[in-house]
């Protein structure tokens, strides 16, 4: 078994490109499994709140009596396995052919293949983008152990960004697992050509100034204007970020994702008319100037590095 591993990462390793393929492919797939988890976690963390919130307070008494019929649909089990998933409109299970990444979408005519109701592009874009992600992981880091940790964190910022756009929430579901996994890898050898993982020292200090700085942030605004310019799970991922790319990331990470987030934001503004006191999320810009950062960072921090003179 070993030999025949072996062989499959020495072919692999002889053959960028094979590798690169493959994982696009891979991330084609894993974008199909990640639009289940951004349509379906929020709707399990409601459902868990709600019963909580029950468990504790009790059963509302001006909420308005269900009908029996409906009461065994709010008891059925609910995750990111089952219920199968099926088309919003008419209820008809989607099938496996159904469901290949893109191909099924462009087949298909973006529409529902029982009812003809309409089928959000985003479905497909969300599969694109993850599988060009991954495609561009594969051909930074090769075959190496740290690729598959790199993809990891990729398929979870892709995660987060979408379900932060949808409910301004970045799920400690992800958040925090990313967290602990950045810290263990620190505990890992680096690898020489890659200069990763960072070490212990620099990913707990990525960890605590990860989520200490924006917190700062949100203290000040909040003590000068009165109103909360963040939410907590921003803190969290940026900890998970410094975590995973230590704490001399954590500089460029806030500058591209302020940047980006500014331009953004300012646009929305005017080309669209956007009310400014609208929040915008930020978790989006943050997962990116993330993501640029392991790709690039230690080149990005040396271009201006060398743009000061230092």
């Amino acid at each position: 078994m070993q030999d025949v591993l072996g062989q499959l990462v020495y072919l692999l390793s002889s053959t960028p490109t094979a590798w690169v393929v493959l994982m696009l492919v891979l991330g084609l797939l894993v974008g199909s499994f990640l639009n289940v988890v951004i349509h379906r976690l929020p709707i399990m963390m409601e459902r868990e709140w709600q019963a909580q919130a029950t468990e504790i307070l009790g059963a509302n008494p001006y909420d308005p009596p269900r009908e029996a019929a409906a009461e065994p649909a709010r008891h059925q089990p609910y995750n990111l396995v089952v219920p199968r998933s099926a088309c919003p409109k008419c209820g008809a299970m989607i099938t496996a052919l159904q469901n290949v990444p893109i191909i099924s979408y462009l087949f298909l005519g973006g529409a529902c293949a029982n009812c003809g109701a309409k089928i959000s592009i985003r479905y497909p874009l969300i599969e694109l983008i993850t599988g060009l992600l991954s495609a561009a992981v594969a051909w930074k880091f090769g075959v190496t152990w740290y690729c598959g940790a790199a993809l990891l964190l990729t398929w979870a910022l892709v995660a987060l960004s979408a379900i932060d756009i949808d409910h301004q929430l970045l799920p400690d579901d992800i958040t925090l697992p990313l967290l602990w996994i950045g810290l263990l890898l620190s505990l890992a050898p680096a690898l020489p050509e890659l200069g990763l993982p960072v070490g212990p020292r620099s990913s707990i200090l990525g960890a605590i100034f990860g989520y200490s700085s924006l917190w700062s942030v949100y203290k000040l605004f909040k003590w000068l204007t009165g109103k909360e310019g963040m939410g907590y799970g921003d803190f969290k991922l940026l900890a998970a970020l410094g975590a995973w790319l230590g704490w001399q990331m954590l500089l460029l990470i806030i500058l591209v994702s302020a940047f980006v987030g500014a331009i953004v934001g300012i646009s929305l503004i005017v080309l669209r008319g956007r009310d400014r006191n609208v929040p915008i999320p930020f978790g989006p810009y943050l997962a990116a100037a993330g993501w640029i950062a392991l790709m690039w960072g230690d080149e990005l921090a040396g271009a201006y590095a060398r743009s000061l003179g230092l």
